[in-house]
């Protein structure tokens, strides 16, 4: 190679690399733009020509999760196809797709994201808090039926029922009782399931757990 053809090579090669760059950038944003529009057709055309379906937002959510969390059920259904899609990854905070769909009570998901590999129990937040700070007590039903551990404590020691007597459905609370959960046990806070239903500004819910836990 002459070195007038070598010093032109030399001289081109930035460029190629940044408009490669400049490509993969493009795609990453169109796919989650995609992702966020519950534009299936977009999605499928980016991992149809390679994109990675595990790829995170800058927020560290995985395409999956945020389908799931803000309610693009095209394209999760889509990413489910994708045999590639890690189902249970978890964002920096260990919050999963199965966490998600179970706080926003998306029944017919949490069988899909089971079978698929997502984890029912985990160390710290589980999906049983999600479910059970969520609208649907359907979904702290089924994760028991799962064997989701009941009494699971978060890293700061909240409970699941703690999360449906401040923030969730009554009746999931009502159900986590029936089923044997812990009315006594207490967060670092010193808070038990009573504090919070008071917090939460129920007292009957309130009146009831503190009953239950003397």
């Amino acid at each position: 190679m002459n070195r007038r053809r070598r010093s032109l090579l030399i001289a081109t090669l930035p460029a190629g690399l940044m408009a490669t760059r400049a490509a993969r950038a493009g795609s990453y944003e169109d796919f989650f733009k995609a992702v966020q529009l519950d534009d299936a057709d977009a999605v499928r055309a980016l991992l149809q020509r390679g994109f990675d379906p595990n790829s995170r937002a800058e927020d560290g959510n995985v395409a999956l999760y945020l389908s799931l969390r803000d309610g693009a059920m095209k394209v999760a259904e889509l990413l489910m196809q994708a045999p590639q899609v890690q189902v249970d990854a978890a964002n920096a905070t260990g919050e999963t797709p199965l966490m998600m769909a179970a706080m926003r009570g998306h029944l017919d998901w949490l069988p899909k994201l089971v079978e698929r590999g997502a984890q029912v129990n985990r160390d710290g937040w589980t999906p049983l808090h999600y479910a059970a700070t969520g609208p649907e007590p359907k979904a702290v039903e089924w994760l028991l039926a799962r064997g989701a551990r009941i009494d699971a404590r978060s890293p700061n020691g909240t409970t699941p029922l703690m999360m449906a007597a401040r923030y969730g459905n009554e009746q999931s609370a009502q159900l986590l009782l029936q089923r044997g959960a812990n009315a006594t046990l207490r967060n670092q806070l010193d808070l038990a399931a009573a504090d919070f239903a008071k917090l939460g500004g129920r007292d009957k819910l309130a009146a009831q757990l503190g009953q239950v836990a003397r």
